[in-house]
């Protein structure tokens, strides 16, 4: 995580809480009980996770979207129509289901890490960006594998 400002790695972190609390509320039943009396049963289970999911594959969309301001001509409408994707992929593929709505969200998140990639690639976000995404999306992916695979 060396030359990731500590701001954006320590939001970034703290984002990550849903997904774990999400599967540690999964795992075990005395955690679920007590997160559910505690906060309710929205907020324990992958019912946290997958809510909190298709928010932030949402807001992803919004940070490319200011990644492609950074551009112009063919590119930045290539970059404003990718960015739009995480947000029509949570919207179109959540619903049906814990394990599909789960599997989609992984299928979405890896999907961010490709076009983070590719607007890094096309250097339009910042140097340390890709280390700071390829490190939060693998936990996201190993929290939500929990719903989908046990």
């Amino acid at each position: 995580m060396k030359g990731i400002p500590r701001a954006p790695l320590i939001l970034g972190l703290a984002g990550l809480i849903p997904f774990i609390w999400g599967a540690l509320t999964y795992l075990s039943d005395d955690l679920h009980t007590w997160g559910t009396h505690t906060f309710g049963s929205r907020f324990v289970g992958p019912y946290v996770q997958l809510f909190y999911g298709s928010v932030i594959l949402s807001f992803m969309s919004g940070v490319l979207w200011g990644f492609a301001t950074k551009t112009s001509g063919r590119k930045a409408a290539t970059c404003y129509m990718l960015s739009v994707l995480p947000a029509l992929w949570a919207f179109f593929k959540t619903g049906g289901g814990p394990v599909s709505t789960g599997t989609n969200l992984m299928y979405g998140f890896a999907g961010v890490l490709i076009l983070d990639a590719l607007f890094a690639y096309w250097r339009l976000t910042p140097t340390w960006w890709l280390r700071l995404r390829v490190t939060l999306t693998a936990i996201v992916l190993a929290c939500l594998a929990v719903g989908v695979y046990l």
